[in-house]
């Protein structure tokens, strides 16, 4: 295989979850740019429909699901579904996410448990149900989405759920990939720096801030996050296993 077809992603069967916006949608369509067929799963139907006829337009299959990812019985369902309408699953992209700001000692019992379980336990019943389906299939790829929050304390607004969750993402991808290896699965994650997503720009009082501690002198652009994806999904990724991609612009390095 020359090292382009390694990049490809012919036929291969996908699901995103969060994939109706942001971060999500994009490689949503990157992988469909590869080759790949995709479920587009979200909370909210019609954002959903929207990005599976795009994928459609790229001449893929797709099927949307609207799925509460915090729900177990409702996870395998929504992977049961991905398999009867698009014939099986090789990669699963578990990156539905949200953030809170409040102060620790001000956070509501509601607050922390709903980032917890969006961001940590709905990556888990995602990578479990899609895990059972390829263990019987002999294999796949499994993709999550973490963040350099779960490797730093951000500033100025405080964060401990997303960071706490954010963390608990890449040491969730490592067991995963130690445990599912002999299967043939590999797990791995990628952690984002600040992205102009939907979520950030409702916070765009924090951009300075964010923006000085940055060496790039920037945010990401969605689109500069599906090259990863695409990557880590692909055969060019084959020994990649158990790590945990940093795409924040050398944040993290200061």
């Amino acid at each position: 295989m020359n090292v382009i077809d390694s990049f490809k992603l012919t036929d291969k069967v996908a699901f995103v979850t969060g994939g109706g916006r942001g971060i999500g949608k994009v490689c949503a369509l990157g992988l469909a740019e590869a080759g790949a067929h995709v479920a587009v799963v979200d909370l909210l139907r019609d954002e959903a429909e929207t990005t599976a006829e795009e994928v459609r337009g790229l001449g893929r299959r797709a099927a949307a699901i609207c799925c509460d990812v915090t729900q177990p019985l409702a996870v395998k369902d929504m992977v049961d579904r991905v398999v009867a309408v698009l014939g099986g699953l090789d990669i699963a992209f578990n990156n539905a996410g949200i953030c809170i700001h409040e102060p620790a000692e001000e956070m509501s019992d509601e607050s922390w448990l709903n980032v917890v379980d969006v961001d940590l336990n709905a990556v888990f019943f995602c990578a479990r149900a899609a895990g059972k389906v390829m263990i019987a299939g002999g294999g796949g790829c499994i993709i999550n989405t973490a963040s350099m929050s779960g490797q730093i304390v951000n500033r100025p607004q405080p964060q401990c759920a997303y960071n706490a969750a954010k963390a608990g993402v890449i040491q969730l991808t490592k067991s995963l990939a130690t445990e599912w290896a002999s299967h043939g699965i590999r797990v791995n994650c990628i952690s984002p720096g600040y992205t102009g997503t939907e979520m950030t720009m409702q916070v765009k009082e924090m951009h300075p801030d964010w923006i000085a501690d940055s060496p790039m002198r920037r945010l990401a652009e969605p689109d500069e996050i599906k090259g990863a994806v695409v990557f880590l999904a692909s055969p060019a990724a084959s020994f990649v296993t158990g790590h945990d991609l940093v795409i924040d612009g050398a944040f993290t390095c200061w």
